[in-house]
């Protein structure tokens, strides 16, 4: 094509009407945004759905019952822990996702599971059962929240905030961190007595079980402000997850942006892990699933999508095997056990992490 032909050709282009179907809005049609609402509020009922089964279902005693009320506020009680969950563990996968560009990997690869693994297991090697046991409280809540948002404020100081500071880096120096840690605590449960091995094999599943109503008033105004941080920040989020290159010709910081989202992101994931203990496939399996449901590249739907699956994953798991199938203590096990299937096929179809 000579020079005569090439300039022809682009004013022809540039000449031609505009395609309709380009939009800048965050769903491509009204039809995908219509069914985004609706698939949500379905979404939300059966999650509320969820939730008044696990509080009144095979409820033992009585609606006029004076001990109805004591049962029901324990239900009500680990309700408000899967909740708590839900919020960190879906808003906090989806951000850590969006900064990193990359759809697979999750939080639990900066080592959150394995220092709260080697938190509870260097407590029983060094000090046995009985201090074991009584390390409760919002003190030793405290002291594993901040243990593990230290650990990962000193992770990104040192790999992002340098002159050759590198976002992979930061997660390989995470996995190899995590995996050190992991080696250490099963070292030392190998030296266990079995009776203290028993103790405390049953704190390293996740569970709403082994959420405290003490930690409450420490935990929900601080999951409330931190995830109020991260949909104030969803807009970024956008231009974030576009990648490094982009995000600096909109005029973000993307170096500040991205340490400000991980800070966030600790935050929620060492509350979620310190609550209930390891749910390494569950934000996983939540945010891969808010992608394929929400449609979009916008978190402002992203993030609501996110929380209703995760709610509803968590409350009819939790109810199908409490009420139906008498199977109180696997369900963190069916669980992961999806989360982990779900992975696997993801990177056996994308061929990369």
């Amino acid at each position: 094509m000579n020079a005569i032909e090439y300039n022809k050709a682009n004013v022809e282009i540039a000449s031609s009407p505009p395609n309709k179907n380009r939009s800048a809005r965050a769903f491509r049609s009204k039809k995908e945004e219509r069914r985004y609402w609706i698939l949500l509020i379905t979404l939300i009922a059966l999650g509320a759905l969820s939730s008044y089964g696990l509080l009144v279902y095979n409820n033992p005693v009585p609606m006029d019952s004076p001990s109805f009320i004591p049962v029901v506020r324990r239900r009500i009680e680990a309700l408000v822990a899967m909740i708590i969950v839900a919020v960190c563990q879906s808003l906090s996968t989806v951000a850590f996702q969006s900064i990193t560009n990359n759809r697979i990997i999750t939080p639990s690869l900066l080592g959150f599971e394995s220092l709260y693994s080697t938190i509870h297991t260097s407590t029983i090697f060094f000090f046995g059962a009985s201090a074991f046991i009584s390390f409760s409280g919002p003190e030793a809540f405290g002291i594993q929240v901040i243990a593990m948002v230290v650990m990962c404020l000193i992770l990104y100081g040192w790999l992002l905030s340098g002159k050759y500071g590198n976002l992979q880096l930061m997660l390989l120096v995470g996995i190899i961190i995590g995996t050190g840690l992991g080696s250490v605590s099963s070292f030392m449960r190998r030296l266990l007595a079995p009776s203290e091995f028993d103790i405390l094999q049953a704190r390293m599943f996740g569970s709403v079980n082994n959420a405290d109503s003490a930690y409450f008033p420490i935990v929900i105004p601080i999951v409330i402000i931190v995830a109020l941080l991260l949909l104030a920040n969803a807009k970024k989020l956008n231009v974030l997850s576009l990648g490094k290159d982009v995000a600096t010709s909109f005029g973000i910081k993307h170096q500040v942006s991205v340490i400000y989202t991980l800070i966030l992101v600790s935050v929620l994931m060492a509350i979620s892990t310190a609550l209930v203990g390891p749910l390494t496939f569950f934000g996983f399996l939540v945010a891969i699933l808010s992608y394929q449901a929400a449609q979009t590249y916008d978190h402002r739907y992203i993030f609501p999508m996110a929380l209703a699956i995760g709610f509803l994953i968590i409350t009819s798991a939790y109810f199908f095997m409490y009420h139906i199938f008498h199977a109180q203590g696997v369900v963190s096990v069916i669980i992961e056990l999806f989360g982990g299937l779900i992975f696997l096929i993801v990177i056996l179809r994308k061929r990369a992490l």
